[in-house]
This record gives C-alpha cells, sequence and structure tokens, in this order.
C-alpha cells in the first residue's frame, strides 16, 4: 500500500494526493498501522507542496492592528490609548512610522497580540530605522 505513493510534481499529482487522503477523514487509520503511515506520508507530501506553492505571506504590522482593532471595534483612538499618544497611533496606521519597541510591548500587554506579528518580516521598529539612519 505504501508503494503507490510518489511525489508531487504537477497538478494531477496533486489530486491524486488529496483524493487518496480523504479516505481518511471519516475513518482515521490506527496509529502504528501501516494505513497511519500511508496517512502520516501523505499529509507531508500535500503540506510540503502547499508550503512550496501556496505560501500565504506574513502579514505586515499594520494590517494586523487593522484587523485586530476591526474584529474588536475598536477605533484609532482606543490604539492612542494603548501606545500613549494619538498622533503617534496616526501616523502608525498611516503607516508614517513604524512600530517602538516600546510600542510593541504596550500593544502586545494590552491586546495579546504577539510581538512577531508586530515587528514583521522586515524586523524594522523606529529604533532600528533611526540607527540605519545615523549610520549613514
Amino acid at each position: 500500500m505504501m508503494m503507490d505513493i510518489r511525489p508531487i510534481r504537477t497538478d494531477a499529482d496533486y489530486d491524486w494526493a488529496v483524493k487518496e487522503i480523504e479516505q481518511y477523514f471519516d475513518n482515521e487509520p490506527a496509529p502504528g498501522t501501516p494505513e497511519a503511515d500511508r496517512f502520516d506520508v501523505l499529509t507531508a507530501l500535500i503540506n510540503a507542496h502547499d508550503r512550496e506553492h501556496y505560501a500565504i505571506p506574513a502579514a505586515e504590522p499594520v494590517e494586523v492592528l487593522r484587523f485586530y482593532m476591526e474584529q474588536n471595534g475598536l477605533k484609532q483612538a482606543d490604539f492612542g490609548r494603548v501606545i500613549g499618544s494619538q498622533p503617534r497611533a496616526s501616523e502608525v496606521l498611516s503607516e508614517q512610522r513604524a512600530l517602538s519597541v516600546a510600542m510593541i510591548d504596550r500593544i502586545r500587554e494590552a491586546w495579546g497580540i504577539s510581538a512577531d506579528l508586530l515587528i514583521g518580516k522586515s524586523g524594522r521598529t523606529t529604533q532600528k530605522v533611526m540607527r540605519e539612519m545615523a549610520a549613514a
């Protein structure tokens, strides 16, 4: 049964793997069985293919903030109270200013948003931008 597994190289291969794994959704195989091993291998293949071809890019910090605020009925004034400055809140939400480490800490503390999401993929905070400008 394990021998019919193959790499996912084409859309047809992907469709085949998804169809093969669907049988296990309603009847999950018992751990330690050949069917469980097959399920694990198919899952790994599909996940690897999805990560490579359909990766979801990380959201920018301001997108995370806007989404959180929208989902929780919060306004810019609420954000300003959290970071301690209404003008800074406006600058951050209009993407004119990066979040500072202090702002990230206040947001994390008040709203429980992970600092990793607030640093963003570039890892740039106001302090880093200032250091980069000073070094130039």
